[in-house]
């Protein structure tokens, strides 16, 4: 995963509601807080709307700031792999006119929906950390 999708991503994971992940309360609000801090100059918000990392005007080393940060703070916590268990859900919207064709085909060749998420061979969720 490219360091900025990364960095984002976990930021959304520490600030979102997912009550599943495997990573503590207080590592969620170090890793926020300690990117907003090398992102603004203010303390970070309190509300959880506002709490959004803005790396737009950020610069690669700000970005590598925020990836060891939270790199370093995910391996003090002792977590090697980012878990939660969240179902899936239907998509959000529907697919552009151009990509239905595609979808229905697909749909043609895979009727039925997997019934599992993990990619085989993956170990069970209890056997991760």
């Amino acid at each position: 995963m490219p360091d900025l999708q990364f960095v984002l991503f976990v930021s959304a994971l520490c600030t979102s509601d997912v009550q599943t992940i495997n990573v503590p309360d207080p590592v969620r609000r170090a890793i926020f807080d300690r990117c907003w801090t090398l992102i603004n100059a203010g303390p970070p918000p309190q509300d959880p709307k506002l709490r959004v990392l803005d790396l737009r005007e950020g610069t690669e080393l700000t970005l590598d700031a925020c990836l060891t940060t939270i790199r370093s703070l995910l391996l003090e916590a002792g977590i090697t792999r980012l878990e939660w268990d969240n179902p899936v859900s239907e998509p959000s919207r529907d697919s552009t006119p151009a990509a239905k064709p595609l979808i229905e085909r697909l749909g043609q060749l895979y009727p039925e929906r997997p019934d599992i998420v993990d990619p085989p061979g993956d170990p069970p969720a209890a056997d991760r950390r």
